[in-house]
């Protein structure tokens, strides 16, 4: 009888290359920016009410940051590493 040969295990792939998941955490950086941008304008007092939370940068500035990150990420999850377009040709 032969002996069958036992197939080697294939080595572990990462669903994506290294330059996505750079520009994955790019994307969750900008996001974060996005938030911090938002914080604060809030009053200590709650009788007294603080015009500054209706200020530029947390009314449309911090969204249209945020908004971009999250824009960002669906690219970096969308490229196509280089390597891979090479060897497709």
């Amino acid at each position: 009888m032969a002996k069958q040969k036992k197939a080697a295990p294939k080595p572990f792939d990462f669903p994506f290359a290294k330059e996505n998941y750079r520009l994955l955490i790019i994307g969750v950086i900008i996001i974060v920016i996005g938030f911090i941008l938002m914080i604060g304008g809030g009053s200590d007092d709650p009788d007294v009410f603080n015009p500054a939370i209706f200020s530029f940068r947390r009314i449309t500035l911090a969204p249209i940051v945020a908004m971009f990150g999250f824009v960002f990420i669906i690219y970096a999850i969308m490229k196509q590493p280089k390597e891979e377009k090479e060897e497709k040709k």
